[in-house]
């Protein structure tokens, strides 16, 4: 009886320090400096791209604008517009990839989807909608500098 006592004490206060461990420490600061809300989230728009109509163009323009689109994302990126952007593996949907635009409108992405030079030539169409995610999305610029030992 006296060791399922210890052990139950133990058990006991591993759990409540387990608890206290993995207590969510709330940061006003950041949390306001990433203008989420009460719950962590905020408003974002997600862009689809899919392969645009443009099927004449030379490979070595297509070449050059996909190195405009590349860098058009880097700046976005920097300026903090562009929260996550990435291509689709090959299917069979014309899924070419994605951006999330840390913007609250689609007015405000369609402005910024008009920068990319690859969408201007109709290499890339962009379906825009309203999203909801973690304000923290917004940090994965920072902490992808800090693993990618190549830059793109």
């Amino acid at each position: 009886m006296k060791k399922s006592i210890s052990l139950f004490a133990f058990l006991l206060l591993s759990a409540v320090g387990f608890a206290q461990e993995t207590e969510v420490k709330y940061d006003e600061n950041l949390a306001k400096s990433l203008n989420a809300e009460p719950n962590g989230m905020k408003k974002y728009v997600f862009c689809l791209l899919k392969t645009g109509t443009n099927t004449t163009a030379s490979k070595e323009e297509t070449q050059k604008l996909f190195e405009g689109h590349m860098a058009n994302i880097n700046k976005l990126a920097k300026e903090g517009k562009l929260v996550v952007a990435g291509p689709f593996m090959k299917n069979d949907r014309n899924y070419r990839g994605i951006y999330v635009f840390n913007v609250e409108t689609v007015q405000e992405a369609e402005a910024l989807v008009a920068t990319d030079p690859a969408i201007k030539a109709k290499l890339l169409e962009a379906e825009l909608t309203p999203w909801y995610a973690t304000a923290a999305l917004q940090e994965t610029v920072k902490i992808h500098e800090k693993i990618a030992k190549t830059k793109m």
